[in-house]
Parts: structure tokens; sequence; C-alpha cells
């Protein structure tokens, strides 16, 4: 009798895990395999891990998308734990800041995926430093100021972005991809040239399903796979929004850009350049002063707005919010004095949760 052939080991004979992890994936016939390799080569930035933001790195990590940055500057609470699904009750105990905290379930969900954490706050100054390598950016914020400042920015690269919002049972998402007026896309400006006046309502004064932020997160993610694995011509050019509670929905053409816009059109990056923004200065023992000026504040829709978290009082002049062990003192041209920090981005988050910017 000739040799016996010898049996390979049980490891020799299961499929790469690589492969089999992705196989799901790359039997949709616009991804394949070729696809799937563009997207273990390809980088992608997530800016803010709250909830669309975390769901979307969940995703694009497990996705397979080979490098992820996630920046964030806030911590977990407890109150995250009902729609931010990358966190647990050890990190809203331990009051993790949530990029570090998404940065060690991102490697737990895929460990071949390379995590970056930045705990910062996105400003004109270091926004090229966090973000000028990656590929595509994913809006995850909470407030049109950075929303502006990363279109001014991915419009000067020539980078795409994609914007994602969720509020109460809304939720929306919009491609920005810059080109000429032939192949690109509207810009954040295109459609909205200047931001929301006045206060604006926010998941700590209106509520959010955690429905909504999945849908959106869903979506945005979607067509990020879409650039990334080579797709690009079939990302939608549209703001498309919906109401998952009632089940309306709408769609905006945004195929062309608006002649005029002062980004696309002008390429006058005044976010980029910081113009606009809310000067923050230290004021004071423990307290820091945001200035928003030219919003003026209705203080009586304000204070129906707070008055489930927090004793609030006012006069023509000012509004008093507090709020555990911090105290919102609000002007009425929007500047406000966030007593109980001097840290700079924990006062603009307070200041974006309950006052809206």
């Amino acid at each position: 009798m000739g040799d016996a052939v010898p049996t390979p080991a049980l490891e020799d004979r299961q499929p790469s895990p690589n492969l089999e992890r992705y196989s799901r994936q790359t039997l949709f016939m616009p991804m394949g395999r070729s696809g799937q390799q563009r997207l273990a080569a390809a980088h992608a930035a997530v800016v803010g891990c709250g909830a669309t933001g975390a769901a979307a790195a969940a995703l694009l990590a497990r996705a397979g998308v080979g490098r992820l940055t996630v920046l964030d500057r806030d911590f977990v609470e407890w109150s995250n734990l009902q729609r931010q699904l990358l966190f647990t009750e050890a990190d809203a105990a331990e009051a993790l800041p949530k990029a570090e905290a998404a940065r060690r379930r991102l490697k737990e969900i895929n460990a071949d995926v390379q995590v970056t954490a930045h705990v910062a706050d996105l400003t004109p100054g270091n926004i090229d430093a966090l973000l000028g390598a990656a590929d595509i950016l994913l809006d995850g914020t909470d407030n049109f100021e950075t929303r502006y400042l990363l279109n001014d920015f991915a419009v000067e690269r020539g980078t795409p972005w994609i914007y994602a919002a969720a509020i109460g049972s809304y939720a929306a998402t919009m491609n920005i991809v810059p080109g000429t007026a032939e192949n690109g896309t509207a810009c954040l400006a295109c459609l909205f040239p200047e931001p929301p006046g006045g206060t604006v309502e926010t998941c700590d004064t209106a509520g959010i399903l955690n429905t909504a932020v999945n849908v959106a997160a869903s979506l945005q993610v979607t067509e990020a796979l879409k650039y990334l694995s080579g797709n690009a011509a079939a990302m939608r050019r549209t703001l498309w929004s919906m109401d998952v509670w009632t089940g309306e929905h709408a769609e905006i053409a945004t195929g062309r850009t608006r002649t005029g816009c002062r980004v696309c059109g002008d390429r006058d990056f005044v976010h980029l350049r910081g113009e606009g923004r809310p000067h923050i200065t230290l004021c004071g023992r423990n307290s820091v002063q945001i200035h928003e000026h030219a919003r003026p504040i209705d203080f009586e829709s304000l204070a129906a707005r707070l008055q489930p978290h927090g004793p609030v009082r006012f006069n023509g002049l000012m509004l008093r919010f507090q709020h555990g062990e911090h105290t919102l003192n609000v002007f009425a041209d929007g500047r406000t004095v966030v007593q109980g920090t001097s840290d700079a981005a924990r006062a603009r988050t307070l200041y974006a949760r309950f006052i809206g910017s």
C-alpha cells in the first residue's frame, strides 16, 4: 500500500476567518470580494459618538472598514444607554469618555479594524489633524455649528461627508459629495445658507426614539459603504427624511449645487476660518462663557423646554437653569455663562444639549 494521504488539521479545513466573517456581505453582488477589499483599505471618520455616531461606527466596524477614527468631547451618562448602542452600564458608572468607550467596544466587535479615538472638541484649529486622513466623514454631531465646520472642511478638501440627524421620531440623512456641477452634489450651505435662528430642539428637550437613531445611522452607513466599496455612482442625491412614528417621509433633490452658494460656489470657508464661531472664555472661577451673538432667545419657550430637566427662572434680561451641579445663565442675545465647570468642551456640550447650537 502506498503512503496514506495526511488528513488536514481541523484549522486547515476551516474557511478563512475574514472570508467567513464577511461572506454574507460579499454575496451581495454590488459589493463582492473586490468591494470588500476596498473596504478593508478604507478610512472612515465618525464625528460624534452619541446615538447616531455610535450606531454608525458599530455598523462600519462590522462591515469591515479597515480604519475608523471616532471623535467626541463628551462622556457616557445613564441617559445615553437608551439609544447609544456601544455603551454599557459600566461605562456610565465610570463616566468614561465616549470616544474611548467606543474604541474599546469596536475592538471587541472587530479586532482587525484599526480604531483611533480622540476625546476632543472639533475646532477649526484641529480639524485637519484629526480628520485630514479620512476617505469619508460621517456626521454624528448634535449641533449645526460643527456641521457647518465639517461642510467647509469637506468642500475645501474635496472629501465626501454624510449629514445625519435624529430628534424625536424624525430621522434624516444627506450625502454631500464635493465635485463639479455635473458630478457633485449640493452642500449643506446650498440647502441651508444660514444655521437655524433662535433656540432649536435637542434630544434633551424633545426626546428621541432609538429607532429613529438607527434608521438614520443605517441609511448613512449604507451610503458610506457605497462610496468606500467603489459604488459611488449609486449614492443617493437627495435629502431624505422620515418620521418613524407616523411613517411619513420626504425627499428633496440635492443633485445640483445652488448658484451663488458661499461654500461650494464662492469657496468662502468662514466656518473653517473660525468666523462666527461662539467665542468661549473662562469667566471667573469654575465657569465658562459662550458668546452666541445675533441670536435672540425666547425665554418663555426655552423655560418650558428646560422645566423637566431642572429648576428654571427668568426675567426680561436673563434665564437661569439649574441642572445637577451646573447652572446655565442665558442672556437675551444668546450669551451664556455655564457655572460649575472650567472645561470649555463640557460647557459646549451642556450648551448644545439644552440651548441648542
